[in-house]
């Protein structure tokens, strides 16, 4: 099920608009699969999404800099939408509102269960760590936790099952209906800084700025930095997915797409004060509000910006969404083509990256 925000409220929105729905979505890949791998002729569109997050400063640089719409090409229209959070981009991918989206692995890991194997393909890396637990200071473990009230930007999105999975590990149980022995309350970041600002909430599990956002303004302390729980500190957090449709369709769209991932990355890790500015500001302009400076600069020292879509991360995402119920046994074989990616970097001279269940590990 997945499952979308509508005037400040949570609405279930269906199963992919039943199975007919995923049906057509199956087939269609499947027809795009034996056409021309190469791009089709003439002006095409590209139609992206990403969040105003921090965690997405690859895509945000990537837009507000230029660098998709250079290394797009002339003949490549980009068309840009922003969410919340990753459930909801995945909808609108897997309903052909998007050819591509910047997501975390949990949103992407539901919809190719959905669509077995079909619809989806995670063909970059952008970003790694980033999310921490965030909590009133009067508590202290985890064992404090019991009976409270905690939020996560989306049900099933990746901080909802890290949240979930890490309780369960301590023997807290959750349910999809906010109940059990912790509170699971999904809602807007914005939303989980002023609820917890006014004392509605105890805490939040949630990304980047909003973590630091929690402790700066609202007062709170990190209680678990997610990279604590991850080999080397390394975990996915944002990476780059498209529809398996459009990549069979428009390959050498997709290649610049990826040039773009690349360039803005190089972009990002080369000049961080630069890309500290251009993302606020983006924010700015997408929220109607930007940050303050320090709590950009905190922010970003919680994050690696980096192509590697750290793949063992996500097949641990996919045990724990399964772990909590929030996810079927699903084979992830073939969720990931990162051949593009491979022969650019190759082609750059940079380490190229692995799909491998044991990478990153």
């Amino acid at each position: 099920m997945i499952y979308l925000r509508e005037n400040g409220s949570l609405i279930h929105v269906i199963k992919l608009r039943t199975h007919a729905v995923i049906a057509a979505l199956v087939a269609g890949a499947a027809l795009s699969a034996c056409g021309s791998s190469s791009a089709s002729s003439g002006p095409t569109t590209l139609r992206l999404g990403y969040f105003p997050n921090i965690t997405h400063a690859t895509a945000i640089v990537g837009v507000a800099n230029g660098i998709f719409a250079r290394d797009l090409g002339p003949n490549v229209t980009l068309k840009t939408s922003t969410f919340n959070a990753g459930p909801a981009a995945m909808q609108a991918l897997l309903t052909g509102a998007l050819d591509a989206t910047y997501v975390g692995p949990n949103p992407t890991i539901t919809a190719w269960a959905q669509t077995h194997g079909s619809a989806v393909r995670i063909i970059a890396g952008a970003t790694s760590g980033g999310a921490s637990l965030v909590v009133k200071s009067s508590i202290n473990s985890v064992a404090d936790l019991k009976g409270k009230k905690i939020a996560t930007p989306q049900l099933g999105n990746t901080q909802d099952v890290s949240l979930r999975s890490w309780l369960k590990s301590h023997g807290l149980n959750t349910n999809a209906q906010g109940g059990g022995d912790v509170s699971i309350l999904p809602q807007d970041n914005a939303t989980t800084l002023q609820s917890f600002e006014s004392g509605l909430i105890d805490g939040a599990w949630v990304p980047e700025p909003w973590a630091t956002r929690l402790v700066q303004d609202g007062h709170g302390k990190v209680l678990v930095d997610e990279r604590t729980l991850w080999p080397q500190g390394q975990f996915v957090t944002t990476q780059l997915v498209v529809a398996t449709s459009y990549l069979n369709k428009h390959a050498s769209v997709v290649s610049g797409l990826l040039k773009g991932d690349i360039d803005a990355n190089d972009f990002v890790n080369a000049n961080p004060a630069q890309a500290q500015t251009i993302v606020n500001d983006a924010i700015a302009k997408l929220t109607g509000k930007g940050l303050k400076t320090k709590t950009v600069q905190a922010a970003w020292t919680q994050m690696t910006f980096t192509v590697d879509p750290i793949a063992s991360s996500l097949y641990k995402q996919a045990s724990a969404a399964e772990s909590v119920g929030l996810l079927k046994s699903v084979n992830l074989t073939g969720i990931y083509d990162l051949t593009p990616l491979n022969n650019l970097l190759k082609a750059e001279g940079k380490p190229e990256v692995s799909a491998s269940v044991i990478a990153s590990s």
